[in-house]
């Protein structure tokens, strides 16, 4: 029996556990190849039994949130990919314990709802809170390190920890984890603190906030913004001035309406997104000398 197969063996008690999953179905690009094992998880004491069981075996190990901001390899993922739907929560006060696998949209709205303020920008941001802690998800002049205490980590060793906000070193987009300082360990738990607000103002707050993403950003399947914005301008502004607004390459194109959004029409591969994200840098760096750095990560067998 090979290591994989093991490990098959050791993940079934844990959730709903398939081969040969295409992970297509499950990124908000509808992009992506199949991963060798796909577990479904539903509370963090799974995640960290699976991530620890992925790590005894010594198998590559992807934790899968809601799919965005990724770009998956038509090729697939070798080894195990967790997707994540640990959401329980506990609220005390204004501070709040949830699990990663958390839908971060609706927990923001949820918290206007309560009458906590501090999240009332991130109500219509994809992804899970777990994710949300990597990139240091953030709008509208507001991030998640500004509300975020601490996080609970699986370590490689399997041990479980509790590590503050601090500690990850959390910039705009980025963490000690998309640096590749915490490589192998997942987020199991995350625990905010709020501050008291008027739930009819924090909804106003946040439909105002819904009004500006359904005018600035297109519909369609796409990984959200593909770039990070330079200190110099706008990404939509330079993908712009290149003439790339609008290219398209098979069914992959560039947003009509806002050039730092890439789409998938249809049928888009993974190879031909790229090509577009790749052109965009490259005609970028060669007219402005400006290097743009992709939000979207790739993730899988990329040849």
């Amino acid at each position: 029996m090979t290591a994989i197969e093991r490990l098959a063996a050791a993940l079934q008690p844990l959730g709903d556990l398939r081969r040969a999953e295409p992970l297509a179905r499950h990124t908000t690009f509808g992009i992506g190849g199949p991963a060798d094992l796909f577990l479904t998880v539903r509370n963090s004491q799974a995640l960290a039994a699976a991530a620890r069981a992925a790590a005894d075996y010594q198998i590559p190990l992807l934790i899968l949130g809601s799919g965005s901001n990724i770009l998956v390899a038509d090729a697939g993922v070798r080894g195990l990919v967790i997707e994540n739907r640990a959401r329980a929560e506990h609220l005390q006060g204004t501070t709040i314990r949830i699990e990663s696998g958390a839908s971060f949209a609706a927990f923001a709205r949820r918290m206007c709802r309560r009458g906590l303020d501090g999240l009332a920008w991130a109500v219509g941001i994809p992804g899970t809170l777990g994710g949300a802690v990597v990139y240091n998800a953030g709008a509208y002049g507001g991030c998640l390190a500004d509300v975020l205490r601490r996080v609970q980590l699986q370590l490689p060793n399997g041990h479980i920890e509790w590590i503050d906000a601090a500690d990850l070193r959390l910039v705009y987009r980025g963490s000690r984890f998309t640096r590749g300082e915490l490589h192998g360990r997942a987020i199991l738990q995350c625990e905010l603190e709020l501050t008291p607000g008027d739930p009819t103002e924090l909804l106003a707050r946040a439909a105002t906030y819904d009004q500006k993403r359904l005018t600035a950003q297109p519909r369609g399947r796409s990984a959200g913004s593909t770039f990070k914005n330079p200190p110099q301008a706008p990404a939509w502004k330079l993908i712009d001035a290149v003439g790339m607004r609008g290219m398209r390459r098979g069914d992959a194109a560039v947003s009509e309406k806002h050039a730092n959004f890439f789409i998938n029409h249809g049928n888009a591969t993974a190879a031909d997104v790229r090509w577009l994200i790749d052109e965009a840098r490259r005609r970028v760096h060669q007219q402005f000398g400006i290097t743009l750095e992709p939000e979207v990560e790739f993730i899988g067998a990329w040849t």
